[in-house]
């Protein structure tokens, strides 16, 4: 007999409510019903019952392009020529992996993060005809143009992506107590402000408070002034090249930018759109590469697992 035993009245209460096990419920097996081609998960377009394919999410347009543009010839031939990977947008991103999107669901079941999707590009032998020339350039003209992409690969995820998060509202504190990734969808989901500029912001409260530092004191000014440097920087290097730093074809650093290209020209905040909006010629190169990009998506139109060859 055991020395802790409850008193009368409680075993009485507790009587009235008894405790049932039930078995546990095993997890869906993602290979389960696997897709029948390679499928990027994505979060939806702004109109997904019109006749765009694109995603409103910069992070998720970049893959789409990156696809479209590099993993496919459809960026080297006379037209565009379809891609042979699906789209899917009713994924909801706390499923995705890390809980963020996009990723590639393979036939084989597995799920790909997007970070890993370019080595699953060269896999499967996916790059442009003339990659494989000098795969150390990457597609670029010359080892030049190879380290001046690093830098815009910088100032597009630096100072444009800030814009864009600076202009993104916070979750409401009620989503973010309850949700794992209240984030997820945004801009900031992945990269928050604070990483984003240099030197960093300082901290709301300074070494003389009786505070512990805590938050970040961000001047939207300053944000604003290098995305406008920033945008001016990118109309004229582009110039009237058919891809940016002259590339005999599109690169990576093509498909980041017509991502952000796309994104800010479809933003509903007057300033973001207006600054890349007069400048003529990203206007039109945008426009050029988001047919190519949008039909070489074009054929899977439906967001299910389920499209016929």
């Amino acid at each position: 007999m055991s020395l802790l035993t409850l008193p009368k009245p409680l075993q009485s209460l507790f009587s009235q409510f008894p405790l049932h096990t039930y078995p546990s419920i095993p997890p869906p097996s993602p290979t389960a019903a696997p897709p029948k081609t390679p499928t990027l998960l994505i979060l939806p377009p702004r109109a997904p019952a019109g006749d765009t394919l694109l995603s409103s999410d910069v992070e998720c347009l970049k893959w789409q392009a990156y696809l479209a543009l590099v993993a496919t010839t459809a960026g080297h031939q006379t037209g565009p020529r379809r891609t042979r990977i699906a789209l899917r947008w009713d994924v909801h991103p706390d499923g995705a992996v890390d809980g963020r999107l996009p990723n590639l669901f393979l036939p084989q079941g597995e799920l790909l993060p997007a970070h890993l999707i370019p080595a699953w590009v060269a896999e499967r032998g996916l790059a442009p005809p003339d990659a494989s020339a000098d795969e150390a350039l990457e597609g670029y003209a010359n080892a030049a143009a190879l380290d001046e992409s690093r830098a815009w690969v910088a100032l597009l995820e630096g100072c444009v992506h800030a814009a864009l998060v600076l202009r993104t509202p916070a979750p409401h504190p009620l989503v973010a107590l309850f949700s794992p990734n209240p984030a997820a969808g945004s801009p900031a989901g992945a990269h928050p402000l604070q990483t984003l500029l240099t030197p960093p912001p300082a901290t709301l409260t300074g070494l003389t408070s009786l505070l512990p530092p805590y938050g970040t004191r961000v001047a939207p000014g300053v944000v604003d002034a290098k995305f406008r440097d920033a945008v001016g920087a990118l109309s004229d290097r582009l110039g009237t090249d058919k891809w940016l730093l002259n590339s005999a074809s599109p690169t990576p650093l093509d498909a980041l930018l017509f991502a952000y290209l796309h994104t800010l020209l479809n933003s509903p905040h007057d300033a973001l759109r207006t600054e890349v909006a007069r400048r003529v010629n990203l206007v039109a190169w945008e426009w050029r590469v988001r047919e190519i990009v949008r039909g070489a998506f074009s054929f899977w139109a439906a967001p299910t697992f389920d499209g016929a060859d």
